[in-house]
């Protein structure tokens, strides 16, 4: 297996490579920005894209996706409820001054409890809104690992203050679908460093009580 997360983007989003050395075969999650980076590291490690799964639709997160897909061929897979966010691009990039990337909507909806990813490494995805009303963890049993987006992170939740967030939500979301899943569970974030579910569920200040 080959896993990897690397920070692209001016709000330093975390991407994520998962690769099967035996069949040649990749995915990319969150590919928010620097595209050509991506796809050299994929060339590099001898990998064909099979899918983009994208978290949420913010800029920083799902940027790069229509991009990648025109390099690679691969399809987008996003949460049909973010669809909104999508057509907000243009203010998106604004709030960060930044071009505003082309964007459309993805091949397919990644919807609660879709098996996604690869045959040795498949993920399921648990829908978890709040953050934004589409924003999605995908969840890698067999590895013990959980991509989730900006819903956790280590110490903290995310934002609830742009279009889309609810803050009762997402404590919901969090509690009841990320909280049931192993204490050991590798938890890679949005943004900053990896976590468990076992250290959030003990130390997180916003998910006590």
């Amino acid at each position: 297996m080959i896993l990897e997360t690397f920070p692209v983007g001016p709000l330093a989003c975390n991407c994520t490579i998962l690769g099967d050395e035996e069949t040649g075969e990749a995915i990319v999650i969150d590919p928010g920005d620097e595209v050509g980076r991506i796809a050299h590291r994929l060339t590099d490690l001898g990998l064909k894209l099979k899918q983009i799964l994208v978290t949420h639709a913010h800029i920083d997160h799902v940027g790069g996706a229509l991009k990648l897909k025109r390099l690679t061929g691969a399809p987008i897979l996003l949460n049909e409820l973010d669809l909104p966010l999508l057509a907000m691009m243009e203010t998106q990039a604004a709030w960060i001054g930044s071009p505003t990337p082309e964007v459309a909507p993805p091949d397919e909806n990644l919807a609660d409890g879709q098996i996604v990813g690869l045959e040795r490494f498949p993920a399921k995805v648990i829908h978890t809104p709040g953050h934004t009303q589409g924003s999605v963890c995908l969840h890698f049993a067999p590895l013990k690992l959980l991509v989730a987006g900006d819903t956790l992170f280590e110490g903290s939740i995310g934002r609830t203050d742009l279009p889309g967030g609810d803050y009762d939500q997402i404590i919901d979301s969090i509690h009841s679908r990320l909280l049931a899943l192993p204490d050991e569970t590798r938890v890679l974030a949005g943004h900053g460093p990896s976590t468990t579910i076992g250290a959030e569920r003990t130390g997180n200040p916003f998910l006590r009580g």
